[in-house]
């Protein structure tokens, strides 16, 4: 499918609260460094032309932008590349950021925030931001432990104003529910993708009910996760992309797409070629008998 005149408009659109997005975004994680996400021995990304990728997402329509203060190599923020590329935001533009995990300097990974730690990371993230608040924050969650105590502090910054709309990232259905206790959700940002987690597509449906949005992450990567797409790709999906003229990559976000009208997505990446190819994907649309076969993959967990 060509991708030359394709915006991110073309994926529909779906409310954060009261924000519109286009439901095609783009993921900063990969924009600081080649390679490995968080690899010590990544390299660092040049400054120019992750700068040139950010403003020409925007360009393609991109309104939603997820990042992290601990998103950064050796050399480069990518809260500050988001600053540097498109300060003064645009109007419409929503940054979603993860409050909860840290690393320091080296690169080190921290322990998890407690409640009282996490205004300082919101703080860091306005700073690098250039922003007086924050559009959405997640709170991002490793284990089954209860958020209450977390969540209803980063509540207390919401009232306080540092904050719009809150979220949850790597999260059960519990942790969902423990949160609406407290405070609105908007989103919940979750791994999920074909044969990914197939566990979970009642959680996605539960979602889309309560109006929340699903933002997976790793839609493309699968299994690879931070080391990005691998080299075996199944043919069932080849099948399907070979039939729309498309890459595997964008039946894979594609699919996503229509696993109903509030799953967004967020793909990642530094080139310019990759970043028009994964707004494209927003508008490739997929039979009936094409997302049987592909769900049909992802219960196998292909």
């Amino acid at each position: 499918m060509t991708s030359q005149t394709i915006t991110a408009a073309a994926s529909g659109t779906w409310k954060l609260g009261d924000l519109t997005v286009n439901r095609i975004g783009f993921g900063a994680m990969r924009l600081t460094q080649t390679g490995e996400a968080f690899a010590a021995n990544a390299i660092p990304r040049d400054r120019g032309p992750a700068i040139s990728v950010l403003r020409r997402a925007v360009e393609l329509g991109v309104n939603h932008i997820d990042t992290a203060a601990f998103y950064f190599s050796s050399l480069r923020s990518a809260n500050e590349l988001i600053n540097r590329a498109l300060g003064p935001y645009p109007d419409n533009l929503v940054i979603t950021t993860k409050v909860g995990p840290g690393r320091d300097p080296s690169g080190a990974w921290l322990p998890h925030a407690a409640p009282d730690q996490l205004r300082a990371q919101v703080e860091e993230n306005l700073r690098q931001l250039g922003r007086d608040h924050l559009d959405v924050v997640n709170l991002r969650v490793v284990g089954t432990a209860s958020i209450t105590e977390r969540f209803g502090a980063l509540a207390q910054l919401r009232d306080a104003g540092l904050i719009r709309h809150l979220g949850l990232s790597n999260v059960t259905p519990n942790h969902l529910a423990e949160a609406q206790a407290i405070a609105p959700v908007v989103c919940v940002q979750n791994r999920y993708g074909i044969g990914v987690r197939p566990e979970d597509d009642e959680f996605v449906r539960a979602c889309g009910e309560q109006g929340i949005a699903f933002v997976p992450f790793y839609a493309i990567a699968g299994a690879g996760r931070e080391l990005g797409t691998t080299d075996v790709e199944s043919d069932e999906v080849l099948a399907v992309a070979r039939a729309h003229g498309a890459s595997a990559a964008q039946v894979r976000l594609a699919w996503t797409l229509h696993r109903g009208p509030h799953v967004l997505a967020i793909p990642g990446t530094g080139d310019p070629d990759h970043l028009a190819a994964n707004v494209a994907a927003g508008a490739l649309r997929l039979s009936e008998a094409e997302l049987a076969v592909l769900d049909s993959l992802h219960q196998d967990g292909t």
